[in-house]
């Protein structure tokens, strides 16, 4: 799979410290589950953007990352794509501005080469709504599936373009947190 992250739009600077007057945004990207190879080894991982220096409050990226996945992982009705957007303080290192989930259910399974554009609000740290949007591209690759059916040779052709905008609500409620092994597998 294929994403791009395009840009955000209207992120707030949550810290009012002395060496925080400016946002230095990026994002990180990690599937759960972690996608795990016939021998047992991890797949993936976490990807990170460029720091926007730049940007401030609307940053903009234009970062691709392929993110392998398999069918099994689109199947799976809790798989997600994990969103961390994060500002570069000069101090205190990376301080959490928000994350976002994007549900497999918003993925599915398309046409392969068709391009998703997808618009998710970011949620504060404790999971209520937080300040700013982020836009991203999905596209997948290496699945030759429109609807749970393959496509046959002779109809197997680019597919066109798609776009929609999809506003995602958190799969967790508040209070609720990730499960252990997704710290375990992510490295946190």
């Amino acid at each position: 799979m294929e994403i791009t992250v395009i840009s955000a739009q209207g992120l707030k600077n949550t810290s009012s410290g002395p060496f925080s007057h400016r946002l230095r945004p990026f994002i990180t990207i990690t599937t759960y589950p972690s996608i795990t190879s016939c021998n047992g080894d991890k797949k993936g991982g976490i990807y990170s953007t460029r720091i926007d220096d730049q940007g401030g409050m609307n940053p903009t990226w234009g970062d691709k990352f392929f993110v392998p996945i398999d069918t099994a992982f689109l199947a799976n009705r809790y798989s997600c794509i994990y969103l961390e957007l994060y500002t570069k303080r000069l101090v205190m290192g990376r301080v959490l501005l928000g994350w976002c989930q994007i549900p497999v259910t918003d993925i599915g399974f398309r046409p392969e080469g068709s391009v998703m554009h997808l618009s998710y609000r970011i949620r504060a740290r404790d999971g209520t709504r937080g300040q700013g949007i982020v836009n991203l591209a999905i596209k997948l690759t290496g699945f030759p599936l429109a609807g749970s059916q393959m496509l046959s040779d002779s109809n197997h052709q680019k597919a066109p373009q798609t776009s929609h905008t999809v506003i995602g609500i958190p799969s967790l409620g508040i209070g609720m947190s990730l499960p252990s092994s997704y710290y375990r597998c992510s490295g946190y």
